[in-house]
């Protein structure tokens, strides 16, 4: 299965799909854990200790070039770049979770990254996964990706949203092209939850309940200001992290 996660800035999507790649590891399923996040942090959030050696592939100009067939001058690109040797050229791999980085334009007026989304929009449609395979994509804060259509190639798509306005009117617009794109399985999901009262307020918002609700972890935070890998906070949101494994895969 190929699940992506999408959601307004700061709502911490990074860290829940960090516990996801855990718990579906621990079951004994194989991890592939996609940052496409133009500021990637999920090597920090499982732990990777040398995150420099990680080369981004948006970083291989030329390699992105050759590979979405832009004509110079022009600008288009080919749709249906060769990728089937970027999983062992670029992916680091920790306790048994793998990584492929995407990266970031790196500098001002650096251009759109539309090389390194059709590269990474041809790997998702490409990708057979068995059984036992899962790919977790992050992806950017926001909608543009959605408008890119980077993630067609997923079976599901989490909308992680915390309990605010703000919020849930990201969601719902991510979730309104999300379904424009075609994506057959959308569910929301809440972080930050207090209560309640929280999940109540989402519920309504959203027009149905998320199907998993995270608390708001003090531990999390603690964890992540030490420098130390966000999943090692796992046990005081574990309940959470399990019912969203249920949901995901229910047999």
């Amino acid at each position: 299965m190929k699940i992506a996660i999408s959601g307004k800035g700061g709502v911490g999507k990074t860290t829940i799909m960090a516990m996801l790649a855990r718990q579906l590891r621990n079951q004994g399923r194989e991890v592939l854990l996609i940052d496409a996040d133009p500021s990637p942090h999920m090597a920090e959030s499982i732990g990777i200790k040398e995150v420099a050696r990680i080369i981004p592939i948006a970083e291989m100009k030329e390699m992105l070039v050759e590979r979405s067939g832009k004509v110079e001058g022009s600008p288009f690109y080919n749709i249906n770049p060769q990728v089937d040797d970027l999983l062992a050229r670029y992916i680091v791999e920790q306790d048994g979770l793998r990584l492929m980085v995407l990266g970031a334009i790196q500098t001002a007026k650096g251009g759109c990254a539309c090389p390194e989304n059709t590269v990474l929009r041809r790997l998702l449609t490409k990708l057979l996964l068995a059984p036992s395979q899962v790919v977790l994509l992050d992806m950017e804060a926001g909608v543009e990706h959605l408008g890119r259509g980077t993630i067609a190639g997923v079976d599901q798509l989490l909308i992680v949203t915390i309990p605010s306005q703000s919020g849930i009117r990201t969601a719902l617009k991510i979730k309104e092209l999300a379904v424009q794109s075609g994506i057959p399985r959308i569910s929301f999901v809440g972080n930050l939850v207090t209560g309640p009262e929280d999940e109540a307020f989402l519920a309504e918002g959203l027009g149905e309940a998320p199907i998993a609700c995270f608390p708001d972890s003090a531990a999390i935070r603690r964890t992540e200001r030490a420098g130390e890998p966000v999943i090692t906070a796992l046990p005081e949101v574990e309940k959470a992290a399990s019912r969203l494994l249920e949901r995901l895969f229910p047999d």
